[in-house]
């Protein structure tokens, strides 16, 4: 007899839609951090994720060798798990301090160790769990809505488009379109679960 094929609880129903949504406020940011403050690797893990563009299964492919000896201002290139071509990333000084603060209580500190392991295991953490951990960060900080593996890194880009002012305000939707390797502006917004200005201004012109 066949096996019945399970279906994972994070996927939505056949013909349905989910739109993973950013982190877009700056108390929830803070409030993460403070429930995480007893918990350093997942800290890391969600501080990193939140500053960088990375995919889930990027971030947790990384090993202690690739990122021992960073700091800020230093670069990270990884192997991007979608088109398996490199990509590198900046790390600012708060995604460097994070690895560094996690890396000094690491228990496996080997450069082929990862960096992010399974507290059962000791391997590397896989997607899956990682999801349900995001979720479990958001509920705990009272965030209502649908979070999941795109969350942290649609965070950082929802963040760089509402919240750089060093970048002049023309050039921040380019650069994050080719940080994400999308084609079109509205490809970007879209992720970003972002209205461009044109549109909601229009929605604001007329009222019925």
């Amino acid at each position: 007899m066949p096996l019945k094929r399970l279906r994972n609880s994070n996927h939505p129903k056949a013909g349905s839609t989910t739109k993973v949504e950013p982190i877009r406020d700056l108390s929830a940011i803070a409030a993460i951090k403070k429930n995480l403050s007893a918990r350093p690797r997942d800290l890391c893990l969600f501080t990193l994720g939140i500053n960088t563009a990375y995919r889930a299964n990027e971030l947790l492919s990384i090993r202690v060798g690739q990122v021992a000896h960073l700091s800020g201002g230093d670069t990270l290139d990884l192997m991007q798990s979608k088109n398996q071509r490199h990509r590198m990333i900046t790390l600012n000084g708060t995604a460097a301090n994070a690895i560094q603060d996690w890396l000094k209580l690491h228990p496996g500190p080997e450069d082929a160790a990862p960096v992010f392991p399974s507290q059962r295991t000791r391997k590397a953490l896989t997607v899956s769990p990682f999801i349900n951990m995001v979720k479990s960060w958001c509920r705990e900080a009272d965030l209502k809505g649908n979070y999941g593996s795109h969350t942290l890194r649609k965070t950082w880009g929802y963040h760089q488009l509402r919240g750089n002012t060093k970048t002049p305000p023309h050039l921040v939707l380019p650069l994050l379109m080719e940080a994400y390797g999308h084609a079109r502006q509205q490809q970007t917004l879209e992720y970003l679960c972002i209205q461009s200005d044109e549109v909601a201004r229009l929605f604001m012109q007329v009222e019925l």
